[in-house]
């Protein structure tokens, strides 16, 4: 690496910390003091104030990167042009017979990293967190109960519903699932006072293990019900792994789903939201093939949101900062506001995913090729 090479990485990546914590700083103090309340009362009962809010910020910390990493890299590689510009340095490399594409080169390499540190981060790290990142202030100790959204299992047909959940336990209270007239045999409904997401095992494969049974009343009596030739209902009669009053129903739709309904997608890692959309018994919507694309699309829109910013930069004489950062956002915003606007035309079904992933690309990746000229000369 020369010389050039390492002053220009030193520049970009002291701006890229300074702004991030300056933002994210930003974001905790107006958070904290919004809910200094809660993490007092969570306190009281389980530890040190600050260690509870460094841990709950520090997990908000990795999100807060996902959603804001592209931007930020923008951000830096344009205040190192700007700083190039205004104490004359450009001049001086110009001068020396070095170009604007040399020079941009170790800045485009160092926002490509950010990129691909942002991808390790959403496809990696926040999967593995998620539980953490869906509890607010309010549920500080993953207790609390949340409303649960029902939904059909697109496999069997049932009905999966209930009053509350509880993500720590993957537990719904009061569970409630509807039949379908396939499996009606004794009853439409099964009612219980709990039921337990369990994933797959050497007993049963993945599925809701209810307990407490109150409808139907005689339920260790019946038989299991099937749907060609799989079990589907496993009652105690057949199973000797379950307890009297207990019925397992097999299911794929996963517990998340019921807990989190359209939240899940945002922790989720693009391979799960593969999986979930190929699996038969989940019936997702077109927001989530749309997220999929957008995510396999998202270092390319930060190479093109780069690559609109750092041309405009160097195009203009104007060394005032602000003017020029402002003019580089202004653009940023603009692209930010397209990609925005396709995909909620995309998820409410008006363009199919796959456009609606590419159509700001091919808006804007001609307009910043040709803006990428001026680098060469």
């Amino acid at each position: 690496m020369k010389i050039l090479d390492r002053y220009l990485l030193r520049q970009f990546i002291q701006v890229f910390l300074i702004c991030f914590f300056s933002m994210m700083g930003l974001y905790v103090v107006i958070d904290a003091f919004q809910h200094l309340d809660q993490f007092s009362n969570h306190a009281k009962e389980n530890g040190n104030l600050l260690a509870i809010m460094g841990k709950y910020y520090a997990y908000r910390s990795l999100s807060f990167f996902d959603r804001t990493s592209g931007i930020l890299a923008m951000i830096a590689a344009l205040f190192t042009a700007t700083w190039l510009q205004r104490h004359n340095e450009l001049t001086a490399m110009l001068a020396a017979g070095i170009s604007k594409f040399r020079v941009i080169k170790p800045l485009l390499a160092a926002a490509i990293v950010v990129s691909l540190l942002g991808v390790a981060n959403r496809e990696l790290v926040i999967p593995r967190i998620r539980n953490e990142l869906m509890r607010d202030t309010k549920d500080l100790s993953g207790i609390q109960t949340r409303d649960l959204e029902t939904r059909y299992d697109g496999q069997t047909d049932i009905q999966i519903g209930g009053e509350k959940t509880v993500a720590l336990e993957k537990r719904i209270i009061k569970p409630a699932f509807i039949l379908p007239a396939t499996l009606a045999r004794y009853g439409k409904q099964l009612v219980a006072e709990n039921g337990y997401y369990q994933a797959a095992n050497d007993d049963h494969p993945a599925g809701y293990l209810l307990d407490a049974v109150s409808t139907p009343a005689n339920i260790d009596q019946l038989e299991s019900l099937r749907l060609d030739e799989r079990a589907v209902v496993v009652t105690a009669r057949d199973a000797k792994w379950l307890e009297p009053g207990q019925v397992f129903v097999v299911s794929q739709l996963p517990f998340q789903l019921l807990a989190s309904g359209s939240a899940w997608r945002n922790y989720a890692s693009t391979g799960e939201l593969i999986t979930e959309l190929s699996s038969p018994s989940t019936d997702l919507g077109a927001d989530v093939r749309v997220a999929v694309h957008s995510r396999l699309m998202q270092p390319i829109n930060d190479a093109t949101l780069l690559m609109l910013g750092l041309p405009l930069m160097f195009s203009r004489r104007n060394r005032n900062v602000f003017l020029s950062i402002g003019l580089c956002l202004l653009v940023a915003i603009s692209f930010s506001l397209v990609i925005l606007t396709c995909q909620s035309l995309g998820g409410l079904g008006m363009l199919r995913p796959t456009l609606a992933a590419w159509l700001p690309i091919m808006v804007f990746l001609p307009v910043a090729v040709a803006m990428s000229q001026t680098l060469r000369t």
